[in-house]
C-alpha cells in the first residue's frame, strides 16, 4: 500500500485552550497530506474558556475533524476515547502548544513506512509563548543539556536522517500497536508517553526520531508553571517506574539526588559540623555549572541579559521535578496510593 494512502486519526486532547486552538485547527486544515484520508478528534476536558464553542465552528464546516468530550480531563483518558473511536491505519497524538509543518502528517507516514517502525516523531523547537524575559529563560533552559539532560528529542541536530531512541514527542503509532501492548495508563496524568514507549519497546517496538522534522512547543510563560509542570513529572515518575518494575532513564533521577545533594548533607551538618562543607561545594558546583551553561546558550542567542533568568530556570525546573518525584516515591512507593483510589490530578495549563 502506497504511504499516501494511509489512512490518518489525528488525536488533540485540549482543556482550555481557546488562545491556542486556533493555531492547531489552522496546521491542520493547512496538511499536504490528503484530507479525504484523514479524520481529526479533538477531545475535550471539559472546557470553560470557549474552547469548545471555538471548536463546534469547524466541526460543523468540516466533516473530517470530530468533536469528543473528556469528563475526566486529564490527558491519557482523552488519548484513549480518541484511540477507541479512531478508525485509521495510523493514528497520530497532537498537543494544542505546539505549531507543526505543512508536511508534518505525510512526512511521520513515510517514515513509519521507511523504517518500518512502531512510532516515530519529530524534534522539539522549544519557544517562548509570550515576549517577556521569563518566557524566553524558561525556552531557553528547556532546549540545554543542563536543563533537560540528554533527553534526544529537545536537543537532536540534523545532521542524521532519524535516530533509534526510547520516546518522541506525542508520536505517530500503528495501529496495531494498541491492539498488541494496550492504551495509555489512565492513572498517569503526567508521563503517559514514557511509560507507554517504554511498554512499547520491552514488547520489541521500534521508536525513531526524524531530526529534519520540527516541532515549534509553546514553553510556560512563567516561573509558577514551570514549577507545576515539572513537579508533576516527577511526582508521577515513581509510579512509571513501579508500572515498569524497573528503572527507567538516568536523565530521570539526576534532579531527585540534587535536590537531597541539598537536603541531606544541612540535615547532617546538625549533627557533624562538617557536612556544612559538603554542602557548600555542591551548591558552588551547580553554581559554576548553570552560570556556564546559561552563559553559553544565552550567548549562541545574543542574549546575555537573560542569563540570570535562565539560570533562575535551571533551578526551578530541577528543584520541582525532584521534589516532585521525592512525594511520587512516599505516595507510591511508601502509601501505594495509586492501589486505593483514583488519582484526581489536573495539568498545570
Amino acid at each position: 500500500m502506497n504511504q499516501l494512502s494511509k489512512y490518518v486519526s489525528l488525536i488533540v486532547p485540549c482543556r482550555n485552550e481557546v488562545n491556542y486552538i486556533p493555531f492547531i485547527i489552522k496546521n491542520i486544515l493547512e496538511q499536504n497530506y490528503p484530507k479525504e484520508l484523514i479524520e481529526v478528534f479533538i477531545i475535550d476536558g471539559l472546557s470553560d474558556d470557549g474552547t469548545v464553542e471555538y471548536i463546534q465552528k469547524f466541526v460543523h464546516k468540516y466533516n473530517f475533524i470530530k468533536f469528543l468530550n473528556n469528563p475526566y480531563k486529564v490527558v491519557p483518558y482523552a488519548l484513549n476515547i480518541g484511540i477507541k473511536n479512531a478508525k485509521g491505519d495510523i493514528i497520530i497524538r497532537l498537543d494544542a502548544h505546539a505549531e507543526y509543518p505543512k508536511n508534518y502528517i505525510s512526512t511521520l507516514v513515510n517514515y513509519l513506512e521507511k523504517l518500518n517502525a512502531d512510532n516515530v516523531g519529530g524534534v522539539w523547537e522549544t519557544v517562548p509563548s509570550v515576549n517577556t524575559h521569563k518566557a524566553k529563560s524558561i525556552a531557553i533552559a528547556l532546549s540545554s543539556p543542563f536543563g533537560v539532560g540528554d533527553a534526544t528529542y529537545r536537543l537532536a541536530s540534523s545532521d542524521v536522517e532519524y535516530i533509534e531512541v526510547d520516546t518522541v514527542p506525542f508520536g505517530c503509532y500503528r495501529r496495531d500497536v494498541f491492539d498488541r501492548i494496550g492504551l495509555f495508563d489512565e492513572q498517569l496524568t503526567r508521563n503517559q508517553d514514557n511509560e507507554f514507549n517504554e511498554r512499547l519497546r520491552k514488547a520489541g517496538g521500534k521508536i525513531y526520531l526524524i531530526p529534519s522534522l520540527k516541532i515549534k512547543y509553546y514553553a510556560r510563560e512563567n516561573y509558577s508553571k514551570l514549577y507545576k509542570m515539572f513537579f508533576q513529572y516527577g511526582y508521577f515518575g515513581p509510579l512509571v517506574d513501579l508500572k515498569l518494575k524497573k528503572p527507567t532513564r538516568l536523565r530521570r533521577y539526576i534532579p531527585t539526588a540534587f535536590v537531597l545533594s541539598l537536603i541531606m548533607p544541612l540535615l547532617l551538618s546538625l549533627l557533624f559540623y562538617p557536612f556544612l562543607y559538603l554542602w557548600v561545594f555542591t551548591v558552588s558546583l551547580y553554581l559554576i555549572a548553570s552560570v556556564t551553561f546559561g552563559t553559553y546558550e544565552c550567548r549562541k542567542r545574543d542574549s546575555v541579559q537573560l542569563v540570570p533568568y535562565v539560570m533562575w530556570a535551571y533551578f526551578v525546573s530541577h528543584v520541582s521535578y525532584g521534589l516532585g518525584y521525592l512525594k511520587g516515591v512516599f505516595d507510591f512507593m511508601i502509601l501505594k496510593k495509586h492501589l486505593k483510589s483514583k488519582l484526581d490530578v489536573e495539568l498545570s495549563r
